[in-house]
């Protein structure tokens, strides 16, 4: 079976995933992450990928980038082989280290840029494990640090100062992003889920329901797993309609 070309956006920022594979730790200890973070820097400077945000967790690691696909592409790849080589080295292991190719999901607009932002930062708040600001594997404190592995300008000029940063990443996110174990749920899996339970081939003849029976959809296709985003990006339908459906 041929894989699914991945989507493209227009802004070139996109929210990348790569995981263990069988949940495989990643990390055993505090050098794993450092080499990790080396090379991370290393490839995203050779394949010209500006890196916005990265978190570091045990099985999975999470990255806002913004550059060509083919270069985001390579960097992962790059990155994968390396790391791999290395923890097979250090704990004695063969086989693939890494689930699958590198999940991705493509950014469209600012709000969403921002939403990925923080949900990358406030992993380890999900996790139970730390605060965003007191967790050292991610790029909390790197925020507008000139000279460091990441660039945060795009979003700086979106969030303002350090003040204005922390109070941003303390907030609740009011959209769903791209979770680890999400990599089925790209647009072909939305279509065939709004088709199941609505019987429409397109998402966007929902939104000519009237009320009762467009909330009724809406519900359903939240139950069986869709986003608020995909729900309105599929169907057209806005936010606030989605939101409020009961």
């Amino acid at each position: 079976m041929s894989r699914v070309p991945r989507r493209r956006g227009s802004s070139g920022f996109y929210h990348v995933i790569i995981r263990g594979v069988g949940k495989q730790v990643l990390f055993e200890r505090r050098g794993d992450r450092v080499f990790f973070l080396k090379i991370l820097e290393r490839y995203s400077i050779e394949t010209e990928t500006k890196l916005i945000a990265y978190c570091l967790m045990e099985n999975h690691v999470h990255l806002l980038v913004c550059g060509a696909m083919e270069n985001i592409s390579l960097m992962m790849q790059k990155i994968e082989v390396s790391y791999s080589g290395y923890f097979n080295r250090h704990y004695e292991r063969t086989g693939h280290l890494f689930q699958n190719r590198f999940l991705s999901e493509a950014i469209d607009n600012q709000r969403y840029l921002l939403t990925v932002f923080r949900y990358i930062l406030n992993n380890p708040v999900k996790a139970g494990i730390s605060a965003a600001s007191a967790y050292e594997w991610s790029s909390y404190l790197l925020y507008g640090r000139a000279g460091s592995i990441v660039d945060t300008s795009a979003v700086q000029t979106l969030i303002g100062s350090w003040e204005d940063y922390e109070t941003f990443i303390g907030r609740a996110n009011d959209d769903d992003c791209l979770e680890y174990d999400g990599y089925c749920k790209d647009d072909e899996w939305v279509s065939k889920v709004i088709e199941r339970e609505t019987g429409e081939k397109s998402g966007i003849a929902i939104k000519s329901y009237d009320k009762e029976s467009r909330d009724k959809a809406i519900i359903m296709l939240r139950l069986a797993g869709l986003t608020i985003r995909q729900i309105e990006r599929h169907t057209g339908i806005s936010r606030g309609i989605i939101q409020k459906a009961k």
